[in-house]
């Protein structure tokens, strides 16, 4: 289940958070793609969300992509990074 707003990190870093292919899109001759009715209602996508495509490359080409909402990007930054800046942060 996603860690849902305010609760401590993110579904991606989950340890019983699972990954699955949800449905396929097509990409149209605009370069825009259709996320299905039915799939934006199971992961609460709504008008004026902001989502974040997150790529990995591997010898100079995109491999993988993933989509995911921009405010659980940024839980996962702060998640990973709040310790690091704050160690940061305290050296005198």
């Amino acid at each position: 289940m996603p860690a849902r707003k305010g609760e401590r990190g993110t579904c991606c870093s989950e340890e019983d958070a699972c990954c699955r292919v949800e449905t396929l899109v097509s990409v149209d001759s605009r370069g825009q793609m259709v996320l299905p009715k039915d799939f934006r209602e199971k992961a609460g996508i709504g008008p004026g969300d902001k989502l974040a495509l997150v790529s990995w490359e591997r010898n100079g080409e995109i491999c993988c992509l993933v989509l995911m909402k921009a405010e659980e990007l940024g839980e996962l930054v702060k998640e990973r990074l709040g310790p690091v800046l704050g160690g940061i942060m305290q050296r005198p």
